[in-house]
């Protein structure tokens, strides 16, 4: 493995080389790319943070926690997990918060930490990667993209609840 990133540079000389290609042209034309999708991106992420921002300085993370409890409880979710699962799919960093908070509180053994962190290996944080995806395609039409990731996401986090009972 020490020796990839090397080969990856060899390759790439020895590439631009035969193909007569100006490697430090073609460096900073693709740097110039990416600043400029850097650029589209930040209204996104922005309007993504903020909104994480404001569900969880307004109460709203926990009146949704509270109203599909009953559901999430039937389903084998425990309550204490639905705060994670609905901050999962908008933030990454704000998940790993929670899920830090989970392991301080239940501890690294427990069923709900189990259940935390299969939860975090298993699902993904939708909107960010959608906006980021998005932002760079010529086709902004999102269509089924998001329904079908959340239905993903919430047969992932299902199953991470019934794979940790059986573990923990």
């Amino acid at each position: 493995m020490s020796y990839l990133i090397p080969l990856i540079l060899i390759s790439s000389f020895v590439l631009s080389a035969i193909k007569k290609v100006s490697l430090y042209d073609s460096l900073t034309e693709g740097i110039k790319e990416a600043l400029m999708l850097t650029i589209k991106l930040c209204p996104n992420l922005v309007a993504v943070f903020m909104a994480i921002s404001l569900m969880q300085a307004s109460g709203l993370s926990d009146v949704i926690a509270n109203f599909v409890s009953p559901i999430f409880m039937y389903l084998g979710i425990p309550k204490e997990l639905l705060e994670l699962i609905i901050l999962r799919p908008l933030s990454g960093s704000g998940s790993l918060a929670i899920l830090q908070n989970i392991f301080d509180t239940y501890g690294v053994d427990s069923y709900i930490s189990v259940s935390a962190s299969i939860i975090m290996g298993s699902t993904e944080t939708i909107f960010y990667v959608v906006g980021v995806y998005f932002q760079g395609e010529s086709d902004k039409k999102t269509g089924l993209a998001i329904p079908i990731t959340l239905f993903a996401s919430f047969i992932g986090t299902v199953v991470a609840c019934a794979v940790a009972r059986i573990i923990a």
